[in-house]
């Protein structure tokens, strides 16, 4: 009987421990819940849960964004009363933390910081066409760096002219040790190569410029620096320029390929396409662009206003990343460049060029001054295939490792490429006739594709509205 008292009395004393720690801990909760509520609330005369709704920062509202700033404007202060809805924050809930702060917590929390909607980007590059509009008469620029001893002696078969600029000597350097090497080719000609600089439009990003363009020069013999700064609507002066120097330094060169220092070129496939062909007749080759519209898009690049150019259509020109021409032609240039209206964009430019002279510029397959695009309809063709290269002329848009590995894959003795056959020439490219407005396809108005009515000995002029 006392044993089973003892178990009796031990089991109801351990209930009661029980209910005790229970009580104990309800109690600690509750005082917690008080304290929670004195140091939070603003005033004994608010509620406490609203409070807690609008002042938390770790609510689910405040992280998709309801306790931010919507619309991309800063949080506004809301007055303080009571039939506003519960979702709004009120900004005295709590103190402002400090910018830097807030900035980071939002980061770490994945919100967007409040600042004010920025309006759309302006035209990029930046260009001031009115400006242009006053200066564009003054086309003589001195020539800061020459190479007087790059034509002398038994002219050049071929001059390669690359375009650059002051801080592409990475891009430089891969054409020297590349396609744009000089050297002897068959039958007893040469290959020289220049580059085309004018001055950075900011020379505190490269300090010391022109000394280090004055140690290029002397290093490497291949600079041509003109006095005009070095910008996007300023690459017809260096095509005018260039041209001017070909007629007075070079006059006697045979043919000349002038494309751009991010590209691939075939030096190789140049020549043979060259093979039996007289430097003193006209010739223009490259990737040939008709009936293109200016671009009135403000956004784009090459957006050009009807006040600098009010016609509908552009003439034919070649894509500037690459062409060939004969010594003749270029000469034929230089002096039809004196008599064209200057426009901003070079590669049109020249083809208005080309229509005063009446040369008509011929398109080849090979030249690729667009790049290369995958088609839809063989996903599997790899298009840096060195086999594919090695039957182009000019492929455009490519980085400077793409250019050292592809001149290496083409130049590897172990190199086998199957069922090659050269590029073959074609008949002039046309936008295609896919909607209302826009050009049929070649020889579907009845006309010779290879006839173009724009070309013959006629006067030509950029007008102005």
């Amino acid at each position: 009987m006392l044993r089973r008292k003892l178990l009796t009395m031990r089991r109801l004393l351990h209930v009661k421990g029980d209910v005790l720690c229970t009580l104990v801990l309800l109690g600690l909760l509750g005082l917690l819940l008080y304290a929670r509520q004195v140091l939070l609330s603003p005033g004994w005369s608010r509620p406490a849960w609203r409070l807690e709704i609008h002042g938390s920062t770790s609510s689910s509202r405040t992280l998709l964004g309801a306790g931010g700033a919507r619309g991309g404007q800063e949080p506004q202060q809301l007055p303080a009363e009571p039939q506003l809805p519960p979702c709004e924050p009120r900004s005295k809930s709590k103190p402002p933390l400090p910018k830097s702060k807030t900035k980071s917590k939002s980061r770490r929390r994945g919100v967007a910081p409040t600042r004010p909607a920025a309006r759309a980007p302006p035209t990029m590059p930046a260009f001031d066409f009115q400006a242009y509009l006053r200066d564009k008469d003054n086309r003589n620029f001195r020539l800061l760096i020459d190479q007087p001893e790059k034509c002398r002696g038994p002219p050049p078969y071929m001059l390669i002219a690359v375009k650059s600029t002051a801080a592409d000597f990475h891009r430089r350097q891969v054409v020297r040790r590349t396609w744009g090497r000089e050297g002897r080719v068959q039958p007893g000609g040469s290959i020289r190569t220049v580059f085309l600089l004018g001055v950075p439009r900011n020379g505190s990003a490269l300090p010391l410029w022109d000394r280090l363009l004055a140690y290029e020069s002397q290093s490497f013999g291949d600079i041509l620096l003109w006095d005009f700064q070095d910008t996007f609507f300023n690459l017809t002066l260096k095509e005018t320029h260039f041209l001017e120097w070909v007629n007075s330094s070079c006059p006697h060169v045979s043919f000349i390929f002038k494309g751009d220092a991010d590209v691939y070129v075939n030096v190789e496939n140049l020549l043979e396409l060259l093979r039996g062909r007289r430097p003193d007749q006209d010739l223009f080759v490259g990737d040939i662009i008709l009936h293109a519209k200016p671009i009135r898009r403000r956004s784009s690049k090459y957006y050009v206003p009807e006040s600098l150019y009010g016609a509908a259509r552009y003439p034919t020109y070649a894509g500037g990343g690459g062409f060939l021409m004969s010594g003749l032609t270029a000469r034929r240039l230089s002096a039809a460049c004196q008599q064209v209206e200057l426009f901003p964009i070079d590669d049109v430019f020249l083809g208005m060029c080309l229509q005063l002279i009446g040369v008509r510029p011929l398109r080849h397959l090979g030249f690729r001054t667009f790049g290369i695009v995958r088609p839809s309809a063989a996903p599997h063709l790899q298009t840096f295939d060195p086999c594919f290269y090695r039957e182009l002329m000019v492929v455009h848009s490519l980085t400077v490792p793409q250019i050292w590995l592809m001149w290496n894959l083409l130049h590897d003795p172990q190199l086998s490429c199957h069922n090659s056959s050269g590029p073959a020439s074609s008949r002039p490219f046309r936008w295609r006739g896919t909607g209302p407005g826009q050009d049929p396809d070649p020889g579907q108005d009845g006309t010779d594709p290879g006839q173009d009515p724009d070309y013959g000995e006629r006067q030509v002029f950029v007008s102005h509205q």
